[in-house]
């Protein structure tokens, strides 16, 4: 269900595992859940990811420290990087994808024209097999289906994404691969490659990893044209 990445004295980084839901729900534990049982401590989420997304979660350890990373979150002061992978040649290869989200039928969101309180995500793509492409992503706000809805905008839904329309697969192909942030004084970054997917798991994957690190030292597109 997760693995234990870091354990300070505020809080705890986790990497959480695909399908698996973040709240409990459909009377089943979810995975903040499961950690308190496991570690017999009370914890305070201050993001989360879709049932279907893995990778790295922070959890704090007391309502104040929560309240300081929720400070950190809203003033864009942690850096988070995805992982993605979808089917089909997108709009655009790199840039931005950047509008309001509005409900949509069912469980869906929408990406609009208007920018008043907009998602905003840097992305950038290649091509790693016939069809098929691997993306980074950085998301600059946290809205809901926000980074599955960006790559759904630009016609290419994630791999296993069935509520955006992706192609069937073994897992939905979207990682929370790397956290960036300063707490008090300290600077701390932290990485999980996906451990599940098959496709995930191929050798391109990783080689393309290796050539992305470190993140913040590559060449963000800086228009939002």
């Amino acid at each position: 269900m997760y693995q234990l990445i870091q354990d300070e004295v505020d809080f705890l980084v986790i990497s959480k595992s695909a399908n698996v839901h973040f709240h409990s729900q459909d009377g089943e534990a979810g995975v903040v859940a499961r950690v308190e049982s496991d570690l017999n401590l009370k914890l305070y989420p201050v993001h989360r990811l879709d049932t279907l997304t893995s990778g790295l979660i922070i959890l704090a350890k007391s309502s104040e420290v929560a309240a300081h990373f929720t400070r950190l979150f809203s003033a864009h002061k942690v850096q988070k990087y995805y992982l993605a992978l979808a089917m089909g040649k997108p709009k655009k290869k790199q840039g931005w994808v950047i509008g309001d989200m509005a409900k949509s039928r069912r469980s869906q969101y929408k990406l609009l024209r208007t920018t008043q309180n907009p998602a905003v995500t840097q992305f950038f793509s290649l091509s790693v097999a016939d069809g098929l492409r691997l993306y980074l992503l950085k998301p600059l706000s946290g809205k809901t289906h926000q980074l599955r809805v960006a790559l759904a905008s630009l016609g290419c839904p994630i791999l296993g994404d069935a509520v955006y329309g992706g192609e069937s697969a073994d897992r939905g192909y979207l990682h929370a691969w790397q956290l960036g942030f300063n707490y008090q004084g300290q600077n701390y970054q932290f990485c999980a490659e996906p451990t599940q997917g098959e496709l995930f798991d191929a050798s391109w994957v990783k080689q393309q990893l290796a050539q992305w690190t470190p993140v913040a030292n590559l060449p963000w597109p800086k228009s939002k044209a």
